[in-house]
């Protein structure tokens, strides 16, 4: 639990999302816009497409260079949620044992190929979702958000989920802490046990809830995500979103890595 609590470290995300950088400076609802047809682009895919998807690494790692982001941050994250992509796609080579791809003695199944095409969507649209905070810093993002249309209680509550989920799981942390001291011998925690804590812990995330929202609201709070200075959409942002936009349906219509690769086979003696 503590090792996945410093890599989901919200202080290096906000450090991060307060640089000044080239990617830093464009206004959020730019950033956020090409982002949401990146992955909407990206999951359009069909399930056994995997070639197709690798020209879509290019915008992570432009804005992850420009940005002067640590790569292995965003990979550490990325991995933390993994678990969830394997349970979906782990049954898949299982499932679908129809040859798809014969090379030489070699013979891809289905399975395989749309195994690895969850894999690789997922990768792209965490890793594009994780960039985008990072580059943006989660309540520029929020604001920008809200200045794009979306409902001003779903942006809220995005924003509290975001600032508080790591509150909770260190609350998780320290009850699980708490009754591993109490253990004695070789003894195991039970289910029971486990449904108590999750129980408490919905308690104390309530409680929490509670507190807060009365002392923001003593403080004024209308629901409205304020900040210090109001962004302007300017020319370099509108071609931002429109160059990246213009690449990601090229990449969608025609397949440069398949084409690179006949160009190669095509050379080939």
């Amino acid at each position: 639990m503590r090792e996945t609590m410093n890599w989901l470290d919200i202080g290096q995300m906000d450090d991060m999302g307060r640089m000044d950088t080239p990617v830093h400076r464009l206004d959020a609802r730019a950033k956020a816009m090409v982002t949401m047809v990146f992955i909407v682009t990206v999951v359009s895919f069909g399930r056994y497409e995997v070639s197709a998807l690798m020209p879509f690494f290019l915008y992570p790692a432009v804005l992850l260079s420009l940005g002067r982001i640590p790569p292995g941050a965003i990979l550490k994250r990325i991995l933390v949620a993994a678990p969830f992509a394997l349970v979906i796609g782990v049954f898949n080579p299982f499932i679908d044992r129809q040859p798809a791809i014969v090379l030489g003695p070699v013979s891809i199944t289905g399975g395989w190929l749309s195994f690895a095409s969850i894999m690789l969507r997922f990768a792209l649209t965490v890793g594009a979702a994780l960039t985008l905070v990072a580059c943006t810093g989660m309540h520029r993002l929020c604001s920008g958000l809200e200045q794009l249309g979306c409902p001003r209680v779903f942006v809220a509550q995005l924003l509290f989920l975001y600032r508080y989920l790591f509150a909770v799981a260190e609350d998780g942390g320290t009850m699980m802490r708490g009754v591993e001291l109490r253990l004695t011998g070789n003894r195991h925690i039970g289910l029971g046990v486990y449904g108590s804590l999750i129980g408490h812990l919905l308690l104390r995330s309530m409680d929490r809830a509670e507190r807060v929202y009365l002392a923001m609201v003593a403080r004024g709070f209308d629901g409205e995500i304020r900040v210090m200075q109001k962004t302007v959409f300017r020319p370099v942002d509108i071609a931002f979103v429109c160059c990246w936009t213009v690449l990601f349906i090229a990449a969608r219509v025609w397949n440069p890595a398949a084409e690179l690769g006949r160009l190669l086979a095509g050379r080939l003696p």
